[in-house]
């Protein structure tokens, strides 16, 4: 099982990467229910698993396709198409997840989450993508420039000239690739 990347600097990307290589042979991360409640958990927005249905795992496929197509469309200066539009600003207007502290005799109370945590994690994903659209990052917002790679990320960088989603995968790939094709030229 490949474990998820967290490149994009912001969890409504993040999100938005569980299906691998948009423009080749996507692949899907997000399979079963039990995949979602993993993926909350790795992304730091639960302290463990919670209860995912399937009914959430269709939920989070389409919100997360929804906030694709409409952070592409505004990075590439389009009109922003209204379905997808309506399915984010839909789950932006849903409330966010109820949360409540279990008493735990001789320890430290737990946190504990009310009903439906997982509609509430979508919820605060959708706000997340109209936050970073309506801030000061929406103007750098850019996908990685690594043909096989379609992770979109913020460039948090000084000059914002940042090419890839992470130095340590797609850029260190394509500065090796660099190197090898110069290296059989001068040969």
């Amino acid at each position: 099982m490949k474990g998820f990347d967290f490149r994009g600097g912001r969890h409504c990307l993040n999100l938005a990467a569980t299906v691998r290589r948009r423009w080749g042979a996507p692949v899907e991360q997000l399979t079963a229910p039990a995949d979602l409640a993993r993926w909350f958990t790795e992304a730091g927005l639960t302290a463990g698993p919670i209860p995912v249905e399937d009914a959430d795992l269709v939920a989070a496929r389409e919100l997360r396709e929804a906030i694709y197509d409409v952070i592409t469309a505004h990075r590439l200066g389009r009109e922003i198409p209204a379905g997808p539009l309506a399915t984010l600003n839909a789950w932006a207007a849903r409330p966010p997840r109820p949360l409540r502290l279990d008493p735990v005799p001789g320890a430290r109370p737990l946190l504990a989450y009310g009903e439906q945590p997982a509609a509430g994690l979508l919820a605060e994903l959708a706000r997340d993508a109209v936050d970073l659209l309506a801030g000061p990052h929406s103007q750098r917002i850019r996908e990685c420039e690594n043909d096989r790679c379609s992770y979109l990320f913020v460039d948090t960088s000084r000059a914002a000239h940042r090419r890839w989603c992470s130095m340590g995968a797609c850029g260190a790939r394509a500065k090796m690739a660099a190197y090898r094709a110069r290296t059989a030229a001068s040969r």
